[in-house]
């Protein structure tokens, strides 16, 4: 039997886990308690397999619980159900250790087969949360897209910032900012992507 412990803000907002698990042979619903650092210690005390996150935080904000989390009950994993339509709640690509993610409006079986797969040792993370992550930290601004081709073009740092009428300190951290989020090895690297990819001609 897999005991999974449920942590929610108070108040109702969507389906209660509880009852979208209600029909799983192997899966128990040992308790729910409210969300946050303050609780950490209860959660720990019902010794659960697997902890579930139903937060309107984001998560940045669920980072720091979830380490704790971690720290008193090691071997549990700990899968948040997002809403990638709603601002912070998507998977970062950094920092997100071993935190898994399902869909808010995922079918019961598909988070009872999350269970079950986190209970395994694996990490999980749904296809759509995965690529709208992906497609929101590559996602690049206009400003960044204007320096960039103007970069394109063979305008120097301080070319640029006279013509957009920015610092060059301003301009840099704006082609740095488009070489993180393609994940290139530099500025000339950047360009070849975004071209690539039809964000710039």
């Amino acid at each position: 039997m897999i005991r999974v412990l449920v942590m929610r803000d108070g108040g109702y907002f969507g389906v209660p886990v509880r009852a979208m698990l209600s029909g799983q042979p192997d899966i128990e619903i040992v308790g729910t308690v409210p969300f946050g650092s303050n609780h950490a210690v209860e959660a720990a005390e019902l010794r659960p397999r697997v902890i579930i996150i139903d937060t309107e935080y984001m998560v940045s904000q669920v980072l720091p619980i979830a380490a704790e989390l971690r720290a008193r009950i090691p071997d549990c994993p700990l899968l948040m159900l997002s809403d990638p339509t709603k601002r912070g709640m998507l998977p970062p690509r950094r920092r997100a250790g071993d935190l898994s993610f399902v869909l808010r409006d995922a079918t019961p079986a598909i988070l009872a087969d999350s269970i079950r797969r986190l209970a395994a040792g694996e990490r999980v993370v749904h296809p759509r949360l995965q690529a709208a992550s992906l497609s929101a930290e590559r996602e690049l601004s206009t400003r960044e897209l204007e320096v960039l081709g103007l970069a394109a073009e063979g305008e120097t740092v301080a070319d640029i910032a006279q013509r957009l009428y920015l610092s060059g300190g301003t301009v840099r951290n704006y082609l740095s900012a488009v070489i993180m989020k393609t994940g290139a090895r530099n500025r000339l690297d950047a360009i070849r992507i975004v071209r690539r990819d039809g964000w710039l001609h």
